[in-house]
Protein backbone atom coordinates (compact mmCIF):
# COMPACT_ATOMS: atom_id res chain seq x y z
CA UNK A 1 0.00 0.00 0.00
CA UNK A 2 1.31 3.43 -0.90
CA UNK A 3 0.95 6.25 1.60
CA UNK A 4 -0.93 9.13 0.04
CA UNK A 5 0.29 12.70 0.24
CA UNK A 6 -2.93 13.60 2.11
CA UNK A 7 -1.84 11.45 5.04
CA UNK A 8 1.59 13.11 5.18
CA UNK A 9 0.43 16.67 4.56
CA UNK A 10 1.31 18.80 7.54
CA UNK A 11 4.05 16.43 8.72
CA UNK A 12 6.71 16.99 6.07
CA UNK A 13 8.70 19.38 8.25
CA UNK A 14 8.65 16.99 11.20
CA UNK A 15 9.77 14.11 8.96
CA UNK A 16 12.70 16.17 7.63
CA UNK A 17 13.71 17.36 11.10
CA UNK A 18 13.59 13.77 12.40
CA UNK A 19 15.98 12.75 9.64
CA UNK A 20 18.33 15.65 10.35
CA UNK A 21 18.45 14.72 14.04
CA UNK A 22 20.39 11.65 12.91
CA UNK A 23 22.82 13.43 10.56
CA UNK A 24 23.26 16.31 8.15
CA UNK A 25 22.06 15.40 4.70
CA UNK A 26 20.99 16.66 1.27
CA UNK A 27 17.60 16.54 -0.42
CA UNK A 28 18.02 13.50 -2.65
CA UNK A 29 19.50 11.43 0.19
CA UNK A 30 16.74 12.44 2.60
CA UNK A 31 14.08 11.34 0.12
CA UNK A 32 15.95 8.10 -0.58
CA UNK A 33 16.19 7.38 3.16
CA UNK A 34 12.46 8.10 3.63
CA UNK A 35 11.68 5.62 0.87
CA UNK A 36 13.99 3.02 2.43
CA UNK A 37 12.51 3.45 5.94
CA UNK A 38 8.99 3.01 4.53
CA UNK A 39 9.74 0.14 2.13
CA UNK A 40 9.06 2.48 -0.81
CA UNK A 41 5.55 3.33 0.42
CA UNK A 42 6.37 6.99 0.95
CA UNK A 43 8.14 9.37 -1.38
CA UNK A 44 8.11 13.13 -1.11
CA UNK A 45 7.78 15.01 -4.35
CA UNK A 46 10.77 17.22 -5.09
CA UNK A 47 8.66 20.40 -4.97
CA UNK A 48 7.20 19.39 -1.59
CA UNK A 49 10.62 18.59 -0.18
CA UNK A 50 12.31 21.81 -1.30
CA UNK A 51 9.35 23.97 -0.26
CA UNK A 52 9.63 22.43 3.20
CA UNK A 53 13.38 23.13 3.26
CA UNK A 54 12.66 26.80 2.50
CA UNK A 55 10.05 27.04 5.27
CA UNK A 56 12.35 25.33 7.76
CA UNK A 57 15.26 27.58 6.89
CA UNK A 58 13.15 30.74 7.10
CA UNK A 59 11.90 29.62 10.53
CA UNK A 60 15.49 29.11 11.70
CA UNK A 61 15.03 25.36 12.18
CA UNK A 62 17.71 24.33 9.70
CA UNK A 63 20.78 25.86 8.10
CA UNK A 64 22.40 25.00 4.80
CA UNK A 65 25.95 24.66 3.57
CA UNK A 66 27.63 23.45 0.42
CA UNK A 67 29.42 20.12 0.40
CA UNK A 68 32.93 19.70 -0.92
CA UNK A 69 32.31 16.83 -3.34
CA UNK A 70 35.16 16.23 -5.72
CA UNK A 71 33.03 14.23 -8.16
CA UNK A 72 29.76 15.42 -9.66
CA UNK A 73 27.74 18.48 -8.73
CA UNK A 74 28.14 20.15 -5.36
CA UNK A 75 25.38 19.30 -2.93
CA UNK A 76 23.53 21.61 -0.59
CA UNK A 77 23.49 20.02 2.84
CA UNK A 78 21.00 20.71 5.60
CA UNK A 79 21.62 20.61 9.32
CA UNK A 80 19.22 21.07 12.21
CA UNK A 81 19.60 24.01 14.61
CA UNK A 82 18.86 24.02 18.35
CA UNK A 83 15.63 25.84 17.54
CA UNK A 84 14.87 23.07 15.05
CA UNK A 85 15.41 20.45 17.74
CA UNK A 86 12.87 22.21 19.95
CA UNK A 87 10.46 22.51 17.02
CA UNK A 88 10.83 18.78 16.34
CA UNK A 89 9.88 17.97 19.93
CA UNK A 90 6.81 20.19 19.57
CA UNK A 91 5.84 18.55 16.26
CA UNK A 92 6.25 15.14 17.86
CA UNK A 93 4.04 16.04 20.84
CA UNK A 94 1.39 17.40 18.46
CA UNK A 95 1.54 14.18 16.42
CA UNK A 96 1.18 11.98 19.52
CA UNK A 97 -1.89 13.95 20.64
CA UNK A 98 -3.45 13.83 17.17
CA UNK A 99 -2.70 10.11 16.82
CA UNK A 100 -4.29 9.37 20.20
CA UNK A 101 -7.40 11.34 19.27
CA UNK A 102 -7.72 9.65 15.86
CA UNK A 103 -7.20 6.23 17.45
CA UNK A 104 -10.07 6.98 19.85
CA UNK A 105 -12.31 8.17 17.03
CA UNK A 106 -11.64 5.09 14.88
CA UNK A 107 -12.41 2.52 17.60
Amino acid sequence: MSITSDILRGHTEAIILAHLLEQDSYGYQINKDIMKKTDNRCELKEATLYSAFRRLEQAGYIRTYWGDETVGARRRYYSITEEGRRAYQSYKRDWEEAKETIDQLLK
